[in-house]
């Protein structure tokens, strides 16, 4: 979508990607010389097997050609075999939370197909509602996790630093059961202080840790790059002109949505890493997260009284599917609005516009858990309706199959998503929904539908006053924020 932003906005890019480095050889030599702890080789010189863990590349969003998780994911592999656990006895436990469990389609795009020819090992793709979890410290029924975990003389969690809720000792979380999961929030995606989801993250690691050796590789990312028309976007003020004056836009824009879409899936970014970092979980995954911001971020220099944000026409998890309005704005106010460090970037009683259609459109069956939030009862602000509705659907055996089964998310993931929102949307004074399609949905959710950008600024102006300062994020991908407090 192209608008034009007032002359006095404040356009939040993300700088351009750095340096690529080797992943391979980065990951080698993390696993020889880790941040903390003992190396790889002496780990694996006192075991027999091995489970590697592993994400599903969610994060970032949008089509990727390459992930570079997928070398490091070989790499550790290739270090294991060297160390004399074979790959026979090695175990790939794909951890994918609440999220719907990947098929073995989508499990053998995780890794590069070097290693698909030479594994012998079992793969496993985590159950949250698997009944035969194991307790952790066994006997104990209050955190459960896969039992690849723990059946096992050696646990290796690969991912990348994108987030305090995920990568690292988060990995280890989305390997847990529903209940532990679906409390796991965070106010700042960037700040581990005041983060409910990091403190369970590191509880599970720690309490796994006392059980079998732990070992984390965190990878730094960069920012993706696109070619043809997109090139420089949105690290280069000209791209965006360049963008929005090519004949190619406006033959786009005027094409129906079933050509735009298929259209948007063909455009693929690089991504490629900056750095490989191992150790503890927490601690490769807290400096990672650290060098990555630091790598990523834009800087304001201080909070906003309107923020606009656009939404991707994608699902935060795989498989990429239209977002429904739910998840639209999970995208916007817990996902985008989550990544600050420092302050939050839109003051107190501000105002978020969201830019999407909020259509009451659900991928089936993957997304039919969404359904519960738009029913003839707007329970999402109304805390006794929720509850009662979530105690509903946790209870729903039909549903818990469904997701079991690899049809459709868990359905507590819905509340968790709404649960994440609550941050923002505690600080913030109203949330308009611009080009809003569906006024219903809309107003289900609490939000305000406005026609476009244009008449959501003057609301903006109108609510925030005259000389309100307003921000445009460009996105996706999301990028980190780091704010000044603006009280000096």
């Amino acid at each position: 979508m192209v608008a034009s932003a007032p002359e006095d906005a404040c356009v939040l890019r993300p700088p351009a990607p750095g340096r690529a480095t080797d992943v391979g050889a980065a990951t080698r030599e993390a696993l020889r010389f880790p941040l903390a702890g003992e190396p790889l080789e002496t780990l694996a010189g006192r075991a027999s097997r091995a489970t590697i863990v592993l994400e599903p590349p969610a994060l970032p969003i949008g089509n990727m050609v390459s992930d570079p998780r997928r070398l490091a994911i070989a790499a550790v592999s290739e270090a294991l075999e060297e160390l004399g656990v074979r790959t026979e006895h090695q175990t790939l436990l794909v951890a994918g939370g609440l999220a719907r469990r990947v098929s073995r389609g989508e499990i053998a795009a995780l890794v590069t197909p070097e290693l698909r020819r030479r594994f012998h090992g079992r793969v496993a793709v985590h159950d949250a509602s698997d009944p035969e979890l194991a307790g952790i410290p066994p006997g104990a029924p209050r955190v459960r996790v896969a039992r690849e975990l723990v059946d096992t003389d050696l646990v290796v969690v690969v991912s990348a630093a994108e987030t305090v809720l995920h990568g690292g000792p988060a990995t280890l979380l989305a390997a847990a059961d529903a209940e532990t999961q679906r409390r796991a929030t965070a106010s700042s995606l960037l700040e581990t202080s005041g983060s409910e989801g990091w403190r369970l993250a590191t509880l599970v690691e720690r309490t796994l840790a006392a059980q079998v050796p732990l070992l984390g590789v965190s990878l730094v990312l960069n920012h993706p790059q696109f070619p043809g028309l997109l090139r420089g976007y949105p690290y280069e003020p000209e791209a965006e002109q360049r963008i929005a004056r090519s004949p190619l836009r406006i033959a786009f824009s005027a094409a129906p949505e079933g050509v735009r879409r298929p259209l948007l899936g063909t455009l693929r970014g690089m991504r490629t890493a900056a750095a490989v970092l191992a150790g503890p979980p927490a601690v490769a995954h807290a400096e990672a997260l650290l060098r990555a911001i630091e790598l990523r971020r834009a800087n304001l220099d201080e909070p906003l009284d309107a923020l606009v944000i656009g939404i991707p026409g994608t699902t935060p998890f795989l498989p990429r599917e239209k977002p429904n309005p739910l998840l639209a704005a999970h995208l916007g106010l817990a996902h985008a609005l989550g990544l600050w460090r420092d302050a939050f970037p839109v003051r107190d009683n501000g105002i978020v516009i969201l830019v999407h259609r909020f259509r009451r459109t659900f991928a089936r069956p993957t997304q039919q858990p969404y359904h519960v939030f738009f029913r003839s009862d707007a329970i999402a602000r109304d805390p006794e309706l929720l509850n009662a509705a979530e105690d509903a659907v946790a209870a729903d055996a039909r549903a818990v199959e469904a997701y079991r089964a690899g049809r459709t998310v868990h359905p507590l993931l819905p509340f968790r998503d709404w649960e994440a929102c609550r941050p923002a949307l505690d600080r913030l004074g109203a949330v308009y929904i611009a080009g809003a399609r569906d006024a219903a949905a809309v107003r289900q959710l609490g939000f305000v539908p406005i026609g476009g950008i244009g008449g959501a600024l003057q609301m903006a102006r109108g609510h925030r006053g005259p000389d309100a300062r307003i921000g445009f994020l460009l996105a996706p991908p999301y990028f980190p924020v780091r704010v000044s407090s603006g009280e000096a």
